[in-house]
């Protein structure tokens, strides 16, 4: 059965660039990703997050396709999927499956930003972004800031703004509950803002591309045979582990869309 996106989600996802989803994670698959995270961060210590980047300010995990079946779970819901199509339309991939911890106290914040430094291209919208709240994101703790309706500018903050680290005049706090997932256009100017309160604030980034377009990370590359071998038809067309297209288009690596 197909799954519909409500008509008010997709306005907002048309309009503003983002939808956020209440207490879509349910508490079990909540718990689960929390303890699994906190247990790879354990493990890979000052490590952590190096196949990819690592941020000043706030701990990273990457390559999570790899880390456990709790993320993969996430990557091919049917549901989130639903949204991912309405911005991609009907064919996309995981480009990249990443945890960020915004540290306490700090003074670290991310300049507004498109990912992957991506502009819509004549086929339309070509990266989405899921954010997975695992902890309340308050005005304090470091919550998302958004310019809604950039999406549809076809411009980038770097391009046009003086400074694309101070705070945007049409810019709002994406708030909310440790459960909800926000689902954003990722042509949309965005960026985390600092956490000053005594306790990190914790996000699952699951990210998506259209067909045509490399991966982040390229996930054929990093996957561990193992994980490979256990991967359910649905998750191995998520990852683009059988397109030799993506193999040529992703085989040099992507990027970040504000980290250099």
């Amino acid at each position: 059965m197909t799954i519909a996106v409500p008509a008010t989600q997709a306005r907002r996802l048309d309009e503003d660039g983002y939808v956020r989803l209440e207490g879509f994670i349910a508490p079990d698959r909540h718990r689960r990703l929390v303890e699994r995270i906190d247990a790879l961060f354990a493990a890979e210590g000052d490590a952590a997050g190096a196949e990819f980047r690592q941020e000043p300010g706030a701990r990273r995990l990457a390559n999570l396709a790899d880390k456990g079946a709790v993320f993969l779970d996430c990557v091919v819901d049917e549901t989130v999927g639903a949204y991912l199509a309405h911005v991609l339309g009907p064919r996309f991939k995981l480009s990249s499956l990443n945890a960020r911890a915004a540290n306490p106290h700090s003074a670290e914040s991310q300049p507004l930003h498109v990912d992957a430094g991506a502009l819509p291209d004549e086929a339309g919208y070509w990266v989405c972004n899921t954010v997975w709240l695992l902890d309340d994101f308050t005005t304090e703790n470091g919550a998302l800031r958004v310019v809604p309706g950039t999406h549809r500018s076809g411009q980038r903050p770097q391009d046009v703004l003086t400074d694309p680290e101070a705070t945007h005049p049409e810019e709002v706090l994406v708030t909310g509950r440790a459960g909800d997932l926000v689902v954003m256009n990722s042509h949309l100017w965005h960026g985390g803002t600092a956490n000053r309160t005594d306790r990190r604030r914790l996000a699952l980034h699951a990210f998506y591309c259209r067909w045509d377009k490399p991966q982040q990370q390229y996930q054929k590359a990093l996957l561990r045979p193992a994980t490979v071998a256990a991967l359910s038809p649905a998750a191995r067309a998520m990852l683009a582990l059988d397109d030799p297209a993506n193999d040529a288009l992703s085989a040099e690596g992507g990027r970040s869309g504000f980290m250099k």
